[in-house]
């Protein structure tokens, strides 16, 4: 169930909006009211979303991004990170220099050029939320998932480090660690470390992207009013702390 017009007035930047978690974000933010924009690599996004082609490892496209939906859209008063890569399902000693750039650069660099583009703005008028798609891994860290785990601890710490920044500026910044979640994700990674991640769910399924849809667009409405720097799990019961 969704809240009507719970962003009613709000403009909305979803990375990785083209498909899996940000395109379930993006929907769910539609149709609660808000005005959106994607930034994917490729310019496809649903319906009645404003969709920008670009690459969030690289920090000049974050930047002219972020200045077209402020032009388009007036402003942004929320923004969710949801691009991101799997890596290859690699032993540590087989991951190649340009595996781990490529992962660490979308993962981790991109979250951290998109929250660093838009705060300017969110500061200046007083307002914001910023909610960054980190994961399970990021916690615990997974087998034949060096570069992965690292860039999704990589989410947790800068996400606590940029809430604690602009705590009292109106800007909240938090993220969300999912367990396995059913999305197109999954086929850059091998059967093997599928089910070893499902094994690990005491509720024994993966994840559905609009039940992590649900959790995001409630730490990106102004219901979250007391809550900054954290991290959400949504993992069936896979999370202990």
């Amino acid at each position: 169930m969704g809240n009507e017009q719970r962003f009613s007035g709000r403009v909305a930047l979803v990375t990785g909006a083209a498909s899996g978690i940000g395109a379930a974000v993006a929907r769910r933010l539609l149709a609660e009211g808000a005005r959106v924009a994607s930034f994917d690599l490729h310019a496809e996004a649903p319906e009645e979303v404003l969709g920008i082609a670009g690459d969030v490892s690289r920090s000049a496209d974050v930047d002219a991004a972020v200045a077209r939906v402020e032009e388009e859209l007036g402003r942004i008063d929320v923004l969710v990170c949801s691009a991101g890569v799997p890596g290859d399902s690699l032993r540590t000693v087989d991951v190649v220099d340009e595996e781990w750039r490529r992962v660490m650069g979308i993962n981790a660099d991109g979250v951290f050029y998109c929250n660093r583009a838009v705060l300017p703005g969110m500061v200046e008028r007083g307002y914001g939320r910023i909610v960054n798609v980190a994961s399970i891994a990021g916690k615990e860290g997974n087998p034949m998932a060096g570069a992965y785990s690292a860039s999704k601890a990589a989410v947790i710490g800068m996400t606590k480090a940029i809430g604690k920044d602009v705590a009292r500026t109106g800007v909240l910044v938090n993220c969300v660690a999912p367990a396995v979640i059913e999305t197109p994700i999954l086929d850059g990674i091998t059967q093997q470390h599928i089910d070893y991640m499902v094994e690990r769910i005491p509720m024994g399924r993966m994840g559905e992207p609009e039940e992590v849809a649900a959790l995001v667009c409630w730490l990106a409405s102004e219901e979250c009013s007391f809550s900054t720097g954290a991290t959400y799990d949504i993992s069936g019961g896979r999370a202990v702390y």
